[in-house]
C-alpha cells in the first residue's frame, strides 16, 4: 500500500511562508501527476496545483503568483512552496499522487492525511 506522508504544515501569519513537502513511502512503477489539494473549513476539497512528470504545471487562479509546486522524482516528493499566504489559503492540504504499484497495473491515484495550514490575520 502506497503511503504519502505531509509535512510542514502549521500556523504563519497573512504575508508569511510556508513549505510543505510529501514522500510516497514506497516504490512506485511511473509516477504520472503529483499535486496539492485543500479543503477549506466548511468547504469541498479543491484543486491548489499539480505538475505532471514533464513538468508542466497547473495552479487555481487564486494561488497562481503564489504558490510554486516542484517534484524530485528520485525521492518521490513533491513540494508547495507558499508565499504571500493570506487567510483564505488556510485549510487541510492534501498530498495526491497519480501513479502504479506495479509495472502490469493502471494509474491510480493515491492521497496523503492531510495537513493542516493556519494563517492568522
Amino acid at each position: 500500500q502506497v503511503q504519502l506522508v505531509e509535512s510542514g504544515g502549521g500556523l504563519v501569519q497573512a504575508g508569511g511562508s510556508l513549505r510543505l513537502s510529501c514522500v510516497a513511502s514506497r516504490s512506485m512503477f511511473g509516477i504520472d501527476v503529483m499535486g496539492w489539494y485543500r479543503q477549506p473549513p466548511g468547504k469541498l476539497r479543491e484543486l491548489v496545483a499539480t505538475m505532471s512528470s514533464g513538468g508542466s504545471t497547473n495552479y487555481a487562479d487564486s494561488v497562481k503568483g503564489r504558490f510554486t509546486i516542484s517534484r524530485d522524482n528520485a525521492k518521490k516528493t513533491v513540494y508547495l512552496q507558499m508565499d504571500s499566504m493570506k487567510p483564505e489559503d488556510a485549510g487541510v492540504y492534501y498530498c495526491s499522487v497519480r501513479g502504479r504499484t506495479t509495472p502490469f497495473s493502471n494509474f491510480e491515484s493515491f492521497w496523503g492525511q492531510g495537513t493542516q495550514v493556519t494563517v492568522s490575520s
